[in-house]
């Protein structure tokens, strides 16, 4: 079997409101990995991609968050507004979003390093 072009993950964990790190589907829902699939399937993609629910990516503090392989980008505070957005510019056109990436000093610090979300420019904090 070919490997994806893509291979996308979609944080859908899910915890009470009150928690200190945040939640990155806090209605349980999983609305943003659902309107991923539909956005893809409606655009009849070329390219072998698939969408993946994934437990907790370690990210809460910048979620909603995603991360995208084989590039290896991640995104963070995805808003259901954004789908479009990534699915025709990063799953089929390869850009990246610069104003989604989490910086990459922000990464794995449990929120320790703020990240001030479309307000740092192209170069993050």
């Amino acid at each position: 079997m070919a490997a994806f072009d893509c291979h996308v993950f979609v944080c859908c964990n899910c915890r009470q409101g009150n928690h200190p790190r945040g939640c990155c589907d806090p209605q349980g829902t999983r609305a943003l990995l659902t309107a991923l699939k539909e956005e893809l399937a409606r655009r009849k993609a070329p390219r072998r991609v698939r969408i993946n629910l994934a437990g907790c990516l370690d990210q809460c503090e910048y979620g909603p968050a995603l991360v995208i392989y084989p590039q290896g980008i991640w995104y963070g505070r995805v808003q259901l507004s954004d789908v479009p957005r990534i699915v025709e510019h990063t799953i089929l056109e390869g850009r990246v979003l610069q104003e989604l990436v989490i910086p990459e000093e922000c990464l794995n610090t449990r929120g320790r390093v703020p990240w001030s979300f479309r307000c740092q420019g192209e170069n993050g904090p």
